[in-house]
């Protein structure tokens, strides 16, 4: 999107930091290796990475370096002196304040709500963790046997409040699912922590620790994983959202061995309610896989079912 400058002047006004920088690189038609380079010839040095996730909005310049960077960006940019810095400063005095996206009850999107919330009290972790969804990319693999093998995510959160440190995982086996024998795998960016279940629903809770405490407004990105295949024949994988926005992608790969005949993406607004949203998913035929993309997730289901005969 081209913008001008009366939009750098409006954006300059309302903010916040990391549109206005965007939007100042834009218009003075800078890429980033340059201001490094006027940077660099300013005594200060920053990163290129740095500076594309500052205007990504994924990290802000907090420490004392980073400000002075700020002061020579504006200089850099022929922006008014302070225009950057101030939205610094008005984001951070609302950084406690960020704005709670409406949620949705584990009850409407969780078949064994009761055990979900009993272990959640168990972990003594509020209703509310603190941290919603930006972006998910989840792979689940389904075996030979047509069992969920097992499935991975990165993830992205935003921290809608100060001090938090951990994400609760929650994986809901198959029936039959033995939760005790389920496997967490912590990948990227995090460690596990405590790990509890309830065995009659194959529900299982991994605490995933971070290696920083957030702020809120801050992103976090990170990776984890289940390896499960206790269970029987699986027909259908399920996520639920308590939040709204955010982009997810759901990849289901099957076993060359065990390859379901039919594939359909669809919706639920509640475990209750009927599932809508019907479209069919074509196999692809070298990697076995069927795959959605929603870039903006409502709260509800979604999910992915197949027919194996």
């Amino acid at each position: 999107m081209s913008h001008t400058e009366a939009d750098l002047v409006q954006i300059l006004h309302t903010g916040p930091f990391h549109l206005a920088l965007r939007t100042a690189l834009a218009v003075r038609g800078l890429p980033l290796q340059r201001v490094q380079h006027h940077l660099a010839h300013r005594g200060v040095k920053v990163g290129v990475t740095s500076l594309s996730y500052w205007q990504q909005g994924a990290r802000r310049p907090q420490r004392p370096e980073s400000l002075k960077a700020v002061s020579a960006l504006e200089e850099v940019l022929r922006l008014p002196g302070n225009s950057l810095l101030r939205l610094l400063t008005d984001d951070t005095a609302a950084r406690s304040e960020v704005e709670r996206p409406a949620a949705r009850s584990y009850r409407s999107l969780v078949e064994a709500s009761g055990s979900v919330e009993e272990l959640l009290a168990e972990l003594e972790s509020p209703t509310d963790g603190g941290l919603h969804t930006v972006g998910h990319h989840e792979r689940v693999r389904i075996g030979a046997g047509r069992e969920l093998v097992g499935r991975e995510s990165q993830h992205v959160v935003r921290a809608h409040r100060d001090g938090v440190d951990r994400y609760l995982a929650i994986h809901h086996g198959d029936p039959g699912c033995d939760p005790s024998r389920v496997a967490v795998r912590a990948v990227e960016n995090c460690r596990t922590g405590r790990v509890r279940w309830h065995a009659g629903t194959g529900v299982l809770i991994a605490e995933l620790l971070f290696d920083a405490r957030l702020r809120a407004g801050d992103t976090y990105l990170f990776s984890y994983g289940f390896e499960d295949g206790t269970a029987g024949p699986s027909g259908e994988y399920v996520r639920g959202f308590s939040f709204a926005g955010g982009q997810y992608v759901l990849q289901v790969r099957f076993d060359e061995a065990a390859l379901p005949v039919r594939c359909r993406r669809f919706a639920q607004a509640s475990t209750g309610a009927p599932r809508g949203g019907r479209a069919e998913l074509t196999l692809s035929g070298r990697h076995r896989a069927v795959h959605v993309v929603e870039q903006g997730v409502r709260p509800g289901i979604l999910g992915v079912d197949w027919d194996w005969t």
